[in-house]
């Protein structure tokens, strides 16, 4: 796969942080994806570097980010204000810098990512977002239902591709199923059959895992590739 090329982000005053862009392979869907990474992982772990790698080659332009405090090295997450605004600030560098994102731009991430991406739609509906690619939503923290983080889900009221494992601890697809019945547009749900927070599964077949992920990741090309598309 060809190395992803990099720029700096200007998020603040004397504060940058470093993107990667994965061209699109052939033949491209005309759009592009901001994926950003999750609360204990950069945008070098495995699981974004393998999802943008793949989505790439099936024709987005994947682009991935690290959060100032994992730039910085540091382990715990800043407060969602300083969240937000980097990935605010990521989607005006990528709409200036990615001719694809002028046609059609996805934002999402993985787990927390994918949470900060719903909060930054949901507070702006002028925001040029086309739709959303949520990779286990983290709906609530593990063996905290009665903690949910849904409240502004409605007010994203764009596309939303939700993938969630059926053994996510931070919510599984039947607690999101009636939360998401009252959102508008109605969401797409793509459940991990015996997925965890990460969509592994059970067993050490390392082919059985590649085929999960290619699924999942084949999905996200053709939700993509039909948004753009209409």
């Amino acid at each position: 796969m060809k190395k992803p090329s990099e720029f700096r982000v200007d998020i603040g005053p004397g504060e940058q942080t470093t993107a990667l862009v994965y061209a699109s392979g052939e033949p491209r869907i005309g759009a592009a994806l901001i994926l950003a990474h999750g609360a204990g992982a950069d945008q070098h772990s495995p699981f974004m570097t393998d999802f943008a790698d793949a989505l790439a080659a099936l024709g987005g332009d994947v682009i991935t980010f690290n959060f100032l405090y994992t730039e910085r090295k540091r382990r715990l997450p800043d407060r969602a204000p300083a969240l937000e605004s980097c990935y605010r600030a990521v989607i005006a560098a990528v709409r200036n810098q990615t001719a694809s994102a002028q046609r059609a731009l996805f934002v999402g991430g993985k787990s927390m990512g994918g949470r900060i991406a719903t909060q930054v739609a949901a507070a702006d509906p002028r925001l040029p977002v086309a739709g959303l690619v949520l990779l286990g939503y983290p709906l609530h923290p593990p063996g905290q239902p009665d903690r949910p983080r849904d409240a502004h889900l409605p007010g994203v009221a764009r596309p939303m591709l939700f993938v969630q494992g059926t053994r996510d601890a931070f919510g599984t697809p039947d607690e999101l199923a009636p939360i998401l019945g009252r959102v508008v547009p109605a969401p797409t749900m793509h459940p991990v059959v015996g997925g965890d927070h990460s969509f592994k599964v059970s067993g050490r077949d390392k082919g059985k895992q590649a085929a999960v992920y290619g699924e999942i990741q084949g999905t996200i090309a053709r939700w993509m590739s039909a948004i753009t598309s209409a």
